[in-house]
């Protein structure tokens, strides 16, 4: 009968997928959080719509809770300006370049993690030259105690995942890496609302400083015409003092205007991947954006699930979770099985050689039997921090109704607010009119002229503020329900992959 040759890699093989496949991974397992029970984000009853106001960009917006968010929500502002830049600042930001890069780093540690089920294999070679002490024995057949020795040798080494300690490290690193994934959204959500707001804030500093300087250009001709009266003696010397010092007082105005719109042209620059100096060539106004007729109105369950800062938190929650079976697997024993096969000479040309072959193949076990507490104290604190995750996973969604809570609040209090401002302007036009003409027919002063005018351009710069108030709400109502990332055409393509 022929003798069967003894295989030392089969048999690791066969040892290590039999204790692969009877492992079992402790610790808990996760489960998400439910959803919010509640149907509602505020106490009182949400109405069908928002206030219209009597003006330009001021009409009602209707609530839609079947509207699905769109994954380039900016466009339904309808300026080509502004699609333009989101989609230039989408590729050169550095602050979204740094969250791919990050998502990069947290999936690559999650491959390197799948590495560890698999046996670890490596080679080497080594060329001494040694020498034995003559009261030893040789470590060669011929007794030579001066002599090369090469040794080349394939080493294996493989720990089975006995008790899902590796299964666990890698649920964790996947979890971890779905939260860089949806902090990459809230990045791209974060910059994508600030292009918005930035030029929102843009077109209403454009439009105070219109209306400021023609706030100018009137008081100006009143004061020449007082200055003729007072030359003519139709005029008192405190009246044309009155007109001149309310000229200067809104002149006094300009410089902050021209400061806050020259920072937010250098935050548009900045947001866009560029240096201020190089500037973005898009200008915004206010009648170049249109306010979206139809606002949507996710549920609150519905909100858990689009929110990136909650999707975050939650995968922060399954990290800490797994930790616990990481650590509570760290106290239990382990086993390490290792092989090595190589060759041995002290003649190089003969390596390989007839008699010079050896292997080894070994398993070992080991358990912690005391070390002062500290695999214990691990496992707890990895259990704290589960405990600490969920309820910062509470606090996220608690934040995150209010954040829409408090939006819908402002839009209904900001339509309002433009409803009476339109009004408030419209009878500040008429009543300066009226002054007009009483003026050319001498039934008024000039400073009855001019008062009635700076009510007027006040109630003029006070529907600016309340008109960008409302693009401003729009803008955060759509950042507070997630905006539309699961839409985007890129997130779709990733998630078939």
């Amino acid at each position: 009968m022929a003798k069967r040759r003894f295989k030392p890699h089969r048999s690791l093989f066969v040892l290590g997928a039999s204790l692969a496949l009877g492992a079992c991974a402790v610790g808990p397992d996760f489960h998400r959080p439910a959803p919010p029970a509640t149907q509602r984000y505020m106490q009182e009853e949400m109405p069908a719509s928002t206030a219209s106001a009597p003006s330009a960009g001021g009409q009602a917006q209707r609530f839609n809770t079947a509207m699905d968010i769109p994954g380039q929500w900016w466009t339904l502002f309808q300026s080509e300006p502004l699609n333009g830049l989101i989609e230039d600042a989408l590729k050169h930001n550095p602050d979204l370049a740094a969250a791919q890069q990050a998502l990069h780093l947290a999936t690559e540690n999650v491959r390197a993690q799948r590495g560890q089920y698999l046996p670890q294999v490596s080679a080497g070679i080594d060329a001494t030259r040694q020498k034995s002490g003559q009261v030893l024995s040789s470590a060669l057949s011929s007794n030579d105690t001066l002599y090369n020795l090469t040794t080349a040798q394939l080493s294996i080494s493989y720990a089975p995942d006995l008790w899902g300690a590796n299964r666990r490290q890698v649920e964790s690193l996947v979890a971890q890496a779905d939260a860089q994934r949806f902090q990459l959204e809230a990045t791209y959500l974060t910059l994508s609302a600030n292009l918005v707001n930035a030029a929102v804030q843009e077109a209403a500093l454009r439009a105070q400083l219109v209306a400021t300087q023609d706030m100018i250009d009137s008081q100006s001709k009143i004061l020449e015409a007082g200055k003729k009266q007072l030359a003519l003696g139709d005029a008192s010397e405190s009246d044309v003092a009155a007109l001149e010092a309310a000229l200067e007082q809104t002149r006094a105005g300009l410089p902050p205007l021209r400061k806050q719109l020259a920072q937010q042209r250098d935050m548009l620059a900045v947001l866009s991947g560029r240096t201020p100096d190089q500037g973005v060539s898009a200008h915004f106004s206010l009648d170049s954006l249109q306010l979206p007729p139809e606002l949507p109105l996710s549920l609150p369950a519905r909100l858990v699930e689009q929110r990136p800062d909650v999707r975050m938190a939650d995968a922060q929650l399954h990290a800490a979770c797994a930790q616990v079976g990481v650590a509570f697997a760290a106290r239990l024993p382990n086993i390490n099985i290792t092989a090595s096969w190589g060759s041995a000479t002290d003649q190089l040309h003969a390596l390989f050689g007839s008699g010079t072959g050896f292997w080894n193949l070994g398993a070992a076990v080991t358990a912690p039997l005391f070390d002062g507490g500290t695999l214990k104290h691990r496992q707890r604190a990895a259990e704290a921090a589960y405990a600490q995750a969920a309820e910062q996973y509470r606090s996220t969604v608690l934040t995150a109704l209010q954040n829409v809570a408090d939006t819908l609040h402002a839009l209904q209090a900001d339509a309002d607010a433009m409803a009476a401002a339109a009004r408030a302007e419209r009878a500040a036009a008429h009543s300066f009119a009226i002054a007009q003409k009483q003026h050319a027919l001498g039934d008024i002063s000039m400073v009855a002229l001019l008062n009635a005018e700076v009510t007027y351009r006040q109630a003029e710069l006070a529907l600016i503020q309340a008109r960008a108030a409302r693009y401003a709400d729009t803008v955060a109502l759509f950042q507070a329900l997630g905006g539309g990332w699961w839409n985007r055409h890129d997130v779709a393509m990733a998630a078939g992959r």
